[in-house]
C-alpha cells in the first residue's frame, strides 16, 4: 500500500515556494512529493471498479504541478486550496475527453447487419429516418415517456443500458465499462445487449 508523507508546516512551504520561485527544482520536486497525499484524497471521488487508481493518481499529479507552477502564495490563498481546483479541474477534463472519445467511437462502431448482410454501425442508425428518431426517442420533454416508448421493444436490462450508454436521462454518456461496474455485469456483456437493444430498436421503427 502507498504511503504519503505528512504535509508540510505553512513555514516549510513558504520556504520552498520561495525556492521554487527562485528556480531550484528541487523545491518544487518537494512541494508535489508532499503534496501528493492531497491528490490521493481527491482522486478517490472518482474511483471505480474499471478506473485505475495508478492513471488517476497520476493525472491529478499533473493537476498539482500546474498548481504549484501558477501558485503565488503573495494572494492569500493556501496552496492546498488552489491545487485541490487544479487537480479536480485535471481529472475532470481528462475523463470528459475520455468520454467524448468513446461516444465518437461508439458511433462508428459496428453494431450488427441489416437484412441485406450490410454491416451497420449506430451513426448508420441516426442518419436512416434520423428525425423520427430524435423527434420519437431523444427529444422527449419527459424520460418517464421515452421509457414507455422503449419498454414497447427492450425489456428492463436493455432500457436500463441504452439510457446510461447514451446519456438519454439528461447525463452524461457512460462508456461500457463504467456501466458494467454500475451493473456488475461484464463488459462484453453490456456490449452485447447494448448490440441487441439498437437492432430491435431500428427494426421497429423501420416498420
Amino acid at each position: 500500500m502507498q504511503t504519503f508523507k505528512r504535509p508540510l508546516s505553512s513555514e516549510e512551504e513558504t520556504e520552498y515556494l520561495e525556492k521554487w520561485k527562485n528556480g531550484d527544482i528541487e523545491a518544487r520536486n518537494i512541494l508535489v512529493e508532499y503534496n501528493l497525499r492531497l491528490v490521493a484524497h481527491i482522486v478517490k471521488k472518482y474511483q471505480t471498479p474499471n478506473r485505475s487508481t495508478e492513471d488517476l493518481i497520476s493525472i491529478g499529479t499533473i493537476g498539482l504541478i500546474k498548481a504549484i507552477n501558477t501558485y503565488d502564495y503573495h494572494k492569500g490563498n493556501r496552496l492546498v486550496t488552489y491545487a485541490s481546483r487544479c487537480i479536480e479541474n485535471e481529472i475532470l477534463m481528462r475523463l470528459r475527453h475520455e468520454r467524448k472519445e468513446a461516444r465518437e467511437v461508439s458511433l462508428y462502431e459496428p453494431i450488427g447487419a441489416d437484412k441485406e448482410g450490410n454491416i451497420i454501425s449506430l451513426m448508420d442508425i441516426i442518419s436512416n429516418d434520423g428525425e423520427e428518431i430524435i423527434d420519437s426517442y431523444i427529444n422527449h420533454d419527459s424520460i418517464m415517456h421515452l421509457s414507455r416508448v422503449f419498454a414497447k421493444v427492450l425489456d428492463k436490462r436493455e432500457q436500463q443500458i441504452i439510457i446510461l450508454r447514451f446519456g438519454l436521462d439528461g447525463n452524461g454518456e457512460l462508456t461500457q465499462k463504467e456501466i458494467a461496474g454500475i451493473l456488475n455485469i461484464s463488459r462484453s456483456y453490456v456490449s452485447r445487449i447494448e448490440k441487441k437493444a439498437l437492432l430491435k430498436l431500428r427494426n421497429a421503427l423501420n416498420e
